[in-house]
This record gives C-alpha cells, structure tokens and sequence, in this order.
C-alpha cells in the first residue's frame, strides 16, 4: 500500500493551502485517515481525523474553526483545507491511514512552510 501526499508549500500568515493524499494498494473505505504534523524538535501531532464508519471527524483545538478534513472514497483521497494559516502551522505534514485491524501506512509527508 501507498499514501502519497501533495500540496504543501510556502504560505504567508492568513494565507490558505490544500494537502491532499491518495491512496493505492489497499480498501480505502475501510481504512481510517488521518493528518499528523511534526515541526523540527518537536513530537508528531494529530492534526485531524475522519473514520471510515460514519465519517465523524476530528481537530485539534488549535485549528478548529481553520482547518477541515475531508475524505472522498471513490477517489481514494483524503484532503486538509488549512486557512488561516499562522507561523505555528508551519511543519511536515503526514497522511496515516488505519484499518483498526493492524494495519497502519504513512505518507512520506508534504512540508508546509509559513512565511512572510
């Protein structure tokens, strides 16, 4: 299995970014998605989750209200809307997909730089 993510880039503060992932190699719509995110020297974070059952959703509270995760099984695609983005945004982000049963895959992540 696979998951490739794409749209990191450099943002200004306020500015938007849209990061999404594909998958292959595995059921999607069975699989729970996440986005975690690491900025340098310090631990990888939960970013934001969707699941597979009733596609509820989470976010962390520092991005709650700007950020929005969103999933599209035909397409095998999950996707983070981030705007209003703020220096504290700024880190790799990964996509993680997990099935509850075992299997869990990462992305080799997407860099999201924020500067002015």
């Amino acid at each position: 299995a696979r998951l490739e993510e794409s749209g990191g880039g450099s943002v200004q503060p306020g500015g938007s970014l849209r990061l999404s992932c594909v998958a292959s190699g595995l059921t999607f719509r069975t699989f729970a998605m996440s986005w975690f995110r690491q900025a340098p020297g310090k631990e990888r974070e939960l970013v934001a989750s969707v699941d597979n059952i009733n596609y509820r959703t989470y976010l962390l509270d520092s991005v709650k209200g700007r950020f929005t995760i969103s999933r599209d099984n035909d397409k095998n695609t999950v996707s983070l809307q981030m705007n209003r983005v703020t220096p504290e945004d700024a880190a790799m982000y990964y996509c993680k997909a997990n099935n509850g049963m075992g299997l869990v895959y990462w992305g080799q992540g997407t860099q999201v730089t924020v500067s002015s």
